[in-house]
């Protein structure tokens, strides 16, 4: 298996270099011939892109006539172990990404693919198709149609309005937030003017949150329960029927120095809600539950001199909650709101803060929620170096329950290519979401290079 993915790794890394060998080598034999059929205003330009700026210069091309292809990527290497007890491993992974770009005209492609060896979860061992999307761009339209990541707000890691792509749990949230996030299959149409832009999303076939629930992943979903327990979280998916799709829209308004957007969105609960069973053979099934839901939101950016203020909220109408032991989980409205600064007082630091309230109507008494949650993060961040040395720190505050996750890391960048970031990963609580994790803070360290 081990040589398998060692393989695959190779052929993302080396296929796309010599498959523009190949076509070069193409171009020059077509370009010997009297009878090319490319003229002097039709030639393939082939460009190898390092940076991530997928704007840069289109105007250089003649976009009716040319061919563009772009490949980028990394090779990243992460490993993590408990800081206490038996300094156990918590994870051990290494993962080859390539990116991929064909573009011809206002005509592209875009391909993502992941080969991962994951020595802690085998089964997250393999090759992955991340995102596969065809795009269609012309004057103020941009269609987008295939496997993608669709982002809706200004939250900083944390999910108001962003209901569309779920996330991966998998190694809860100590993975880069960015990769944590699912995509899914959607096709979305954006109609953009310089003052406003309208987006519509609609998704055939919904995606969830994936939780772990194998118990040799340290990162498996923990009851704290005196009885023995199995989940169930497939069977109670929605059916793959075209009544039950997802379909929304998103309006922006660009104000000089104020941005705004509102937003509605047909969905589902994306976290499943549980529901606690004891069965006839004294153990406990926690069932998944999913019901249709309505988000209706809206967010908002201001720059004053040197902050940013964020805000975002959402109504959620018969959003699934979690249920007591022995009854149904049931459907509520809730309220999710959420204030932000960000701070950039110069000098290379940055100081965030997040507060977000949720609230839940009607009567709880059969369910295990609060009516009132306070969740908050806190984020800072100072480069040294000429910005080749970073620190920084991001912390998870549960208000509620007086619990907290909190990433430290440092980050060096060796040259433009190879970065070496390592961290401590620290939580704290007694109840609450951090509860079930209280015992896997970790040192970890992350080596990777881009190409």
């Amino acid at each position: 298996m081990k040589s398998k993915i060692y393989l695959i790794c190779m052929l993302i890394l080396f296929l796309p270099i010599w498959a523009i060998s190949q076509i070069n080598n193409g171009i020059h034999l077509l370009e010997q011939k009297s009878d090319s059929i490319f003229t002097a205003d039709k030639q393939i330009d082939i460009s190898l892109m390092e940076d991530d700026d997928e704007e840069q210069n289109y105007q250089e091309f003649d976009l009716d006539n040319e061919l563009e292809i772009r490949i980028k990527g990394f090779l990243d290497t992460y490993h993590a172990i408990r800081s206490g007890k038996n300094f156990d491993w918590m994870s051990s992974r290494t993962r080859a990404r390539g990116e991929f770009i064909v573009q011809k005209g206002q005509v592209g492609m875009f391909l993502s693919l992941n080969a991962i060896y994951n020595s802690i979860v085998i089964n997250s061992t393999g090759l992955e198709l991340r995102e596969a999307y065809l795009y269609f761009n012309k004057g103020d339209y941009d269609i987008k149609a295939g496997r993608q990541i669709i982002i809706w707000g200004v939250a900083d890691a944390l999910r108001i309005t962003d209901q569309i792509s779920p996330m991966d749990y998998t190694e809860f949230i100590t993975q880069d937030y960015d990769d944590i996030r699912i995509p899914v299959n959607a096709f979305k149409l954006k109609f953009s003017q310089p003052k406003f832009s309208l987006e519509f999303v609609l998704v055939p076939v919904s995606d969830y949150f994936i939780f772990p629930t194998d118990t040799n992943n340290p990162w498996a979903i923990n009851v704290h329960s005196n009885k023995a327990y199995r989940f169930d979280l497939e069977s109670t998916k929605p059916i793959k029927k075209f009544s039950n799709i997802e379909f929304g829209g998103r309006f922006r308004m660009f104000l000089r120095g104020f941005d705004f957007s509102m937003c509605v969105l047909q969905t589902w609960n994306k976290i499943p809600a549980f529901s606690y069973t004891p069965l006839s053979d004294n153990t406990l099934l926690i069932r998944g539950n999913y019901h249709r839901m309505t988000m209706i939101g809206g967010d908002f950016s201001l720059p004053i001199e040197n902050f940013v203020i964020r805000g975002e909220g959402a109504i959620f109408l018969n959003e699934e909650q979690n249920a007591k032991q022995g009854y149904n989980t049931d459907d509520r409205n809730s309220i999710s709101a959420l204030l932000g600064i960000d701070w950039y007082p110069g000098n290379d630091w940055n100081l965030s803060i997040q507060y977000n309230h949720k609230y839940i109507a009607g009567d709880l008494s059969s369910l295990s929620v609060l009516k009132n949650s306070n969740l908050a993060t806190v984020r800072f961040s100072k480069e040294f170096l000429r910005n080749t040395l970073k620190c920084s720190s991001f912390a998870y505050l549960d208000v509620t329950n007086k619990g907290f996750f909190n990433r430290l890391s440092i980050s060096y960048d060796l040259n433009d290519q190879i970065s070496i970031i390592g961290g401590y990963d620290y939580f704290h609580a007694n109840k609450g979401i951090f509860n079930m994790y209280r015992n896997n803070s970790e040192i970890w360290i992350k080596a990777k290079y881009s190409f």
